[in-house]
């Protein structure tokens, strides 16, 4: 029988409905530090962060860029942790991160660091996060190297664009991540090109209410490809994080028809995701970035990724169906 609207229904259940239940969702449960303490205990979801986290050591994500390298890829290095409470935390997180420097320069590897402002203390005190920051930035900058600040919930969005434009005068060797659902990004955008700050542009991965937000997936399209756009034309070297094929497409055709040089840019993707698409850009002639994090402390990280992209559930349900045959 065909499908008929009645007063209890007004419209079908769309697929795209269901997307959007599981988007939201998975964004709820990359909050819930007590299923995290669960579920980091089960062999099968560890196994299923490994595919999207290079391991849980500076070493393992070394050995996983020297493979990318090998291979033609960029790489971008990220530490996994995030809002920190206690100062001796954010200062082991910066030892770390100096240690991932050290490691790359000593490795000869073609790779950058990305740092979380919540995971240098942030949240404790915003002098305490300066102060690492900028111990960060110089050992990076003595290297030649380059740090991404990334960008978290657009509750710290303010700060971290402050904090970037106020220490990029001392370390140009410093960039940022701006969010095009974010409703300011525009402006953001315009400020940063301004500044001559280096901008990765993603669509953003946090569960934001509609006051701050575009609520539609469309509307947060629309606005990384107007983002895009002025990157293009006024920016420092911009990167542009997305498997968005469209997106990628729309990328391409506009540094086309400005005669915009491949080395103008990057594109910038997940590891373990697309890897289809990383090869194929790569062929084409785009530099192509991967981003590797690693870390004990990836199951935010992975409810994220989830979320963006509810597909990658289906690799958990089939690694599920194999685990239990194999049983």
């Amino acid at each position: 029988m065909p499908w008929r609207s009645t007063a209890r229904s007004t419209r079908r259940f769309r697929p795209r409905d269901a997307v959007e239940v599981l988007r939201a969702s998975f964004l709820y449960l990359s909050h819930r530090r007590g299923l995290q303490r669960f579920v980091t205990r089960q062999r099968l979801t560890a196994s299923l962060a490994h595919r999207f986290v290079a391991g849980d050591r500076l070493d393992d994500a070394v050995q996983a860029v020297t493979k990318l390298n090998r291979r033609g890829w960029s790489a971008s290095l990220d530490h996994l942790g995030e809002n920190v409470s206690e100062e001796k935390a954010a200062r082991v997180a910066t030892d770390d991160y100096l240690a991932a420097f050290e490691r790359i320069a000593s490795e000869r590897l073609n790779a950058n660091v990305s740092v979380k402002l919540t995971q240098l203390g942030l949240d404790i005190s915003p002098d305490l996060c300066q102060e690492l920051l900028a111990r960060i930035l110089q050992r990076a900058q003595q290297l030649d190297n380059f740090v991404r600040i990334d960008m978290e919930g657009s509750a710290y969005t303010q700060r971290t664009l402050d904090l970037v434009l106020a220490l990029h005068q001392r370390y140009p060797n410093c960039g940022v991540v701006l969010q095009s659902y974010l409703y300011r990004t525009v402006d953001d955008v315009a400020r940063a090109n301004e500044a001559k700050v280096r901008v990765r542009l993603v669509k953003g991965a946090y569960h934001e209410p509609p006051e701050v937000a575009f609520p539609k997936k469309a509307d947060v399209d629309a606005k990384f490809a107007e983002e895009m756009q002025q990157l293009l034309l006024h920016g420092d070297y911009p990167a542009f994080a997305t498997h968005d094929d469209r997106l990628i497409e729309a990328t391409k055709q506009f540094a086309h028809e400005r005669h915009i040089p491949l080395d103008r840019f990057e594109f910038q993707m997940l590891y373990g995701i697309r890897r289809d698409l990383q090869v194929r850009l790569l062929r084409e002639g785009y530099r192509v970035r991967i981003y590797v994090p690693y870390g004990t402390e990836w199951y935010p990280y992975l409810m994220r990724r989830l979320a963006e992209r509810p597909a990658n559930l289906l690799f958990l349900i089939r690694s599920m169906i194999r685990e239990r045959r194999a049983a």
